[in-house]
Formats: structure tokens, C-alpha cells, sequence
């Protein structure tokens, strides 16, 4: 039986669309100000901004994947962890992505991949040993799900716009500091001293920006990460076999040695479970959903779906 829903919830998307509706009118909001107060071309800044975000984009699993050290494996050097992907991809209706080993004893998984038929998913080898074959399922169906949600294009049109930012505020900046353009702006008359400097506007405007878009994506990224955890359910059926496995994980990164979590740490943003879950405060300012959410969302799907929830 084929699985399309990929953990859609009607409540969850809502919440997603809303959210990426504020930061897109965050941005807007943002934009109007700077070009009011400030005279500036952005056209160059475009082109650069555009050209990263793109290669960004086009290249994001080469990148991942060199990023954590990950090994692509063939079905003859990993014919187990080939057969549940393949299985997966089956129920879920979905092409087979490329199958990746990470030599990294913190257990560990995440996906990348600009579109289905463009995609990875990887393992740490620490994940392998600690898992059960059920459990590494769940957890492959988790990152399948991230793929055929589309979240690596998500997250990179969200941080597309947070550079834009970023560097029409560097512009802004350098133009009202050092152009003579200190006072006022745009059409309106400079020769009032009394006005608020251009580079203080901007200063406030971009520190406020940034305060509200930094919350913004973190919190579209955690619901990507419930919507992820609500497809492993409905693809493999088993919404206990990913409560465990997250428990596992959780407990198996406490375990390793702060060197070794320091070294996967710059992956915290694509792991199932960031190395530092436990050292985060405010739900705020987490790109994970805390732990105990994850679980008794998980929980509730089971009770949905008529399953024993011990």
C-alpha cells in the first residue's frame, strides 16, 4: 500500500503556511523601510544574493554530504541499509535516493537533496550499531519524508531572503555612514540636523529583522521536523519504532565525547537528533522540537492509528 500523505496535517500546515507567510511579510516590511530612508541600487546585490542561493540549492547534497564525511555506498557494501531504503521508497511511491555511510560513531542520520529524484540519505555508523533494523526504518522514513516534503528547498528560500537582508543592511550601512548621507533619506530634505542619523534606522530596523527571522525559520524548522516525524509514522505504520529510535539516539549522543560531538556539530541543522538537544533553553531558538514534544506527538499518532502507547 503506497503512503502520499508524507505527514501532512492540516493544523501542522496551516501553522507552516502562516509562519513563512510573517517572515515573507517580515522581509517586505523590512525592504520598504531601508528604501525609504536609503537611495541605493540593489540590482548587484540581487545577482550575488540570486547566485549563492542558487548554487546553494543546486548543490546542497554534494555539500551535506562533504560536510559530514559521508560515504555513498553501493547495494554489494551495504546490502541491508540498501533494502530498507529501497522498501521504503516503495510504500512511500518515491525514487530511490543516494544511500550514504558517515564514519562517526554518534548515532545519527539526515537527508539532502534539492528534489526527490536529487537526493541522499545518510547514516552515521554509530547509528547502525545501536539500532535495531525496525528502528533505522523509522528513522529512514523520517528522512524520506524531509525529501519528499521538499525541505531542503524550504529552508534554503527562507535563508535566501535572511542574506538579502543581511546584505542590504551592509549596503545600508556603508551608504549612510560614509556617503554623507547621515541625516534623512530618500526625497526628504538632509539639511535638518535634528532628524535620526540613516545608519541608526537601519542599525535598529536590521537588529530587529534579525531578531524576528532568526525565530521565524527556527520555528518553521521545527515544524518540518513534526511533519517528518508524522510521515515516518504513516509510511512504515509504526510510530513506536521512531519513539524509541529517537530515545536511543538521545541517549547514545550523551554517551559520546564532547571532541566527537564537536566535530558532526556544524550538521546539528540536518541531524534527526542535534548533538546539543540537551544543552538547548528556549523552545524559541531550537530547530528541534524538544524532545518530549516529538514524542507525545508521536504518541498521539498512535493512539490515532489504535496502538498501545506504554
Amino acid at each position: 500500500m503506497k503512503r502520499r500523505s508524507y505527514g501532512r496535517d492540516a493544523g501542522l500546515t496551516l501553522r507552516m503556511l502562516f509562519t513563512s507567510g510573517l517572515l515573507g511579510l517580515l522581509y517586505v516590511v523590512f525592504g520598504l523601510i531601508l528604501f525609504y530612508y536609503v537611495n541605493v541600487g540593489i540590482a548587484p546585490m540581487l545577482v550575488i544574493i540570486i547566485g549563492l542561493a542558487v548554487v546553494q540549492y543546486w548543490t546542497s547534497d554534494k555539500l551535506a554530504l562533504r560536510a559530514a564525511g559521508a560515504k555513498i555506498v553501493t547495494p554489494e557494501q551495504a546490502p541491508e541499509l540498501h533494502a530498507m531504503v529501497e522498501r521504503l521508497c516503495a510504500m512511500a511511491d518515491l525514487p530511490k535516493p543516494r544511500v550514504a555511510i558517515v564514519p562517526s560513531n554518534v548515532p545519527n542520520a539526515f537527508a539532502t537533496g534539492r528534489n526527490p529524484k536529487h537526493a541522499a540519505v545518510a547514516v552515521t555508523q554509530g547509528l547502525w550499531d545501536r539500532l535495531e533494523p525496525r528502528e533505522v526504518e523509522a528513522v529512514l522514513a523520517h528522512e524520506m519524508s524531509h525529501v519528499a516534503n521538499r525541505d531542503v528547498l524550504i529552508m534554503t528560500v527562507a535563508s535566501f531572503f535572511a542574506m538579502l537582508a543581511a546584505m542590504i543592511t551592509r549596503w545600508g550601512l556603508y551608504f549612510g555612514m560614509f556617503s554623507g548621507g547621515g541625516y534623512g533619506g530618500g526625497n526628504r530634505n538632509n539639511n535638518n540636523q535634528n532628524q535620526v542619523p540613516v545608519w541608526l534606522i537601519i542599525f535598529a530596523v536590521s537588529v530587529v529583522t534579525y531578531a524576528i527571522s532568526f525565530i521565524l525559520i527556527r520555528t518553521i524548522s521545527r515544524y518540518r521536523e513534526y511533519a517528518a516525524d508524522r510521515g515516518s509514522a504513516l509510511i512504515t505504520g509504526a510510530p513506536e519504532n521512531l519513539m524509541s529510535a529517537l530515545q536511543k539516539i538521545a541517549s547514545g549522543i550523551t554517551q559520546i565525547p564532547q571532541q566527537d560531538l564537536r566535530e558532526v556539530a556544524g550538521m546539528n541543522a540536518f541531524f534527526i537528533v542535534p548533538t546539543n538537544w540537551r544543552q538547548q533553553v528556549g523552545e524559541l531558538f531550537m530547530d528541534h522540537p524538544p524532545m518530549e514534544k516529538r514524542l507525545a506527538a508521536l504518541a498521539e499518532i498512535a493512539r490515532q492509528m489504535g496502538k498501545p502507547v506504554s
